[in-house]
């Protein structure tokens, strides 16, 4: 860290817990606001979807619907791919998210399966997968990514919820962009800091460390993406 960064003002305790406590209204109306949003998101409607759309895992071809693994709802992220790339390659920032979604029973607890639908070939995407060391269902959706994502750009990623009724399954739910956030408490940890994300597009105090100028940067490290180093150096 750069010591010549600005630092917050020091005052002392009653007057510091008085502008915490302000904030704090603020940041309880801005839950509420989360809780209204949650709450109109499930009276959306739902869109009808193939249920034998094509898919490959790790014992060959299934369906969107062996997806569910049989529960009733499944949350699947579309991790991009770069075909035939290096680790160095592959997307930094699809990196960042798949690897921060780890323990899966509290979701299954709940009825919901979650999947990573890779939009490259199976053979090669789980060798990055088994590397990573993700301990969750792992699909090639290559051929299928157009008929799953109609209407968006396939080559980014998703992060799409479904519904199953019996064989049938709908669509009930997507996002992309920052809407993925949901998946890395990395992001809301560092929020909560007095430096935030470091990022150049955050309203921080003028002089206040902002360390990744350049985009995608503040997912690499060393010119590959962060989470690899600690397997790298267990295979040196």
């Amino acid at each position: 860290m750069d010591t010549t960064d600005d630092l917050p003002p020091v005052t002392d305790r009653a007057t510091w817990q008085a502008e915490l406590d302000a904030l704090r209204v603020r940041e309880k109306a801005h839950t509420r606001a989360g809780d209204a949003i949650a709450a109109d998101r499930r009276r959306l409607p739902m869109v009808e979807v193939d249920p034998a759309i094509p898919l490959v895992g790790p014992r060959g071809p299934v369906t969107l619907l062996d997806a569910f693994e049989g529960r009733q709802q499944l949350i699947a992220y579309f991790h991009m791919w770069h075909t035939g790339g290096s680790a160095a390659d592959q997307c930094e920032g699809c990196t960042y998210y798949s690897t921060q979604v780890r323990e899966l029973s509290y979701l299954h607890a709940r009825d919901v399966t979650y999947a990573v639908l890779c939009q490259g070939p199976y053979e090669e995407s789980v060798r990055y997968k088994d590397f990573m060391g993700l301990d969750v269902p792992w699909y090639s959706a290559q051929d299928s990514a157009e008929a799953l994502l109609p209407g968006r750009q396939a080559g980014m990623f998703f992060l799409v919820c479904y519904l199953r009724d019996g064989d049938r399954v709908f669509e009930t739910y997507w996002t992309n962009g920052r809407g993925v956030e949901v998946m890395s408490p990395t992001y809301g940890l560092l929020d909560l800091t007095a430096y935030g994300r470091q990022e150049a597009w955050e309203d921080s105090p003028h002089g206040r460390s902002r360390r990744w100028e350049v985009d995608s940067a503040q997912w690499r490290t060393g010119g590959y993406p962060t989470a690899y180093w600690a397997r790298l150096q267990k295979t040196s």
